[in-house]
């Protein structure tokens, strides 16, 4: 029998708080860059080591770290002057029952084609210089796929999960979401791919503040910067009235000196995203495993890219947790508001924590009674089918950030 706790939540809903802060940071910001390559390279190795060895070896990526350059943008071309360099540290197998794998040949690979995927201006060749430091981890640390058994948690540790998301949550991350869409790109390509939303509701209003980093190559003057920081505001604005009937303000490139003649005043950058002239990033400093940065809700600490998806519990929990309390609002009826808390115990299997526990907030007319026994059931469910989570990491179909 696994340690489940359900229990009712003594907090008023999330949409009848007076305040909520919800923020997200765009996929070209530099910390959730660090974020996406760390988990690509842990895919690819996950992959490799299953190709070379039928299993996942022991790994962790999430050490990534990101040192700006330096850019001269100027309003119809701009030049990188130094690149950003980038460093993949943490722990790899690279042999195994006397087979070798070239880890850091994977590792570069990985983050180079995730570069290319993800920033449409970036010349990786020519503006970034990867290097590789990932050290050597034990080979004993192997779980093949098809061995019988559930991993061992690697950590006392846990995770945490809410369900659903606020209007405010669904705008902020629909708002990035769409800026940053290809098609959104295709049609604008001055929108750059460092884009960050910070949603702030009080009351009954909504107010956006967005930084948009705007591709210098295609903004030819103050004018045309302007007109593209009015054309996100309406698009944002737009946006987020689909989401609520509350009053909605958006505000982009707060920070601009509007006086200013020249490109100094303005957000422009050579490749849309500010690690190339000062801003640093690093892995677990940006967005939860949900993808926002939500003050007004329980988080963990734990960065979840690049952390092995066998055992490393700091991500298997986050992803599972946020998981089991969607799957609660969407079929246990009665639910309004859930929050998941997953612990883990070094050294025991994966699948029976030391504690998950739901807290619940139920609609008018509900009683816990009621609903524990089926809220029961689903947590029981999730942990029972946990390594579905690492199949889904593997095979690149889950969020982490």
């Amino acid at each position: 029998m696994r340690n489940i706790i359900v229990k009712k939540l003594i907090q008023k809903p999330i949409e009848e708080q007076e305040i909520e802060i919800v923020e997200r940071k765009g996929i070209g910001h530099p910390d959730s860059i660090c974020d996406g390559i760390a988990e690509s390279v842990s895919r690819a190795l996950s992959n490799a080591y299953i190709d070379y060895f039928g299993g996942v070896l022991h790994h962790n990526t999430d050490e990534v770290q990101i040192t700006a350059g330096e850019s001269s943008p100027e309003f119809g071309g701009g030049d990188i002057i130094k690149p950003m360099d980038i460093l993949l540290t943490g722990r790899g197998v690279p042999e195994y029952e006397g087979k070798k794998i070239g880890v850091d040949r994977i590792a570069i690979g990985a983050a180079k084609e995730y570069l290319k995927d993800t920033l449409i201006n970036l010349d990786v060749e020519t503006c970034t210089v990867v290097e590789c430091k990932i050290g050597h981890g034990s080979g004993d640390l192997v779980d093949v796929f098809s061995r019988k058994g559930v991993p061992q948690a690697n950590d006392t540790s846990f995770g945490v999960g809410y369900a659903p998301f606020s209007e405010t949550e669904q705008i902020v991350m629909a708002a990035e979401e769409f800026l940053n869409a290809r098609s959104f790109k295709n049609k604008y390509p001055q929108i750059g791919e460092d884009i960050k939303v910070m949603g702030l509701r009080e009351k009954n209003k909504i107010t956006l503040t967005v930084a948009v980093a705007m591709i210098c190559k295609y903004v030819y003057g103050v004018e045309d910067y302007q007109e593209a920081k009015e054309m996100v505001k309406d698009t944002v604005t737009s946006l987020a009235m689909k989401y609520t009937d509350r009053h909605v303000e958006t505000f982009v490139n707060t920070g601009d000196d509007s006086s200013s003649k020249t490109e100094k005043g303005y957000y422009l950058t050579v490749t849309g995203t500010s690690a190339e002239m000062g801003d640093d990033g690093s892995v677990g400093r940006g967005n939860r495993a949900n993808g926002l940065i939500t003050p007004n809700r329980p988080m963990s600490m734990e960065a979840t890219s690049g952390k092995n998806p066998i055992n490393h519990v700091g991500k298997i929990y986050n992803l599972l947790s946020n998981q089991m309390a969607n799957t609660i609002v969407e079929e246990v009826e009665g639910v309004k508001q859930v929050h998941i808390m997953i612990l883990s115990q070094i050294g025991s299997p994966v699948d029976q924590p030391k504690a998950a526990s739901a807290q619940l907030i139920l609609e008018n007319g509900y009683e816990l009674g009621a609903v524990q026994k089926e809220v029961n059931g689903v947590m029981d469910s999730c942990l029972s089918d946990i390594n579905r989570i690492t199949e889904m990491l593997v095979k690149g179909k889950l969020r982490t950030f």
